[in-house]
């Protein structure tokens, strides 16, 4: 995961870059975790350009990190989803909470 914070808008970007399934989400979780501690951003965005899969475990991995990001009143959004992965964010209600953001939106530069 490759990871950017932009200071003067307190926006950190989590760049996924590997698949997301059991084997990798501890990682991630703790890694997210961590760096949404250390900046305590208003904006976190999760990137999935590079990821092409994702299972269950992502989902909990992105809602755990909303409920974080929440308690310090950060808004969490995503971006550069792919099709089979948007189906899965909407088959779980989690578009509802968190929105996907366009290539348009604040954080483009950043990637």
């Amino acid at each position: 995961m490759d990871i950017d914070f932009i200071e003067e808008d307190k926006l950190l970007v989590l760049k996924i870059t590997e698949e997301i399934d059991h084997h990798t989400t501890d990682r991630m979780r703790r890694l997210a975790d961590y760096e949404i501690q250390r900046y305590s951003p208003r904006k976190v965005v999760f990137d999935f350009s590079g990821t092409s899969f994702m299972d269950s475990a992502g989902i909990g991995l992105i809602i755990g990190r909303y409920k974080m990001a929440s308690m310090i009143g950060a808004k969490v959004e995503i971006k550069n989803v792919k099709e089979n992965i948007r189906r899965i964010f909407e088959m779980t209600g989690i578009l509802k909470i968190i929105p996907i953001i366009g290539e348009e939106d604040s954080c483009e530069e950043v990637i």
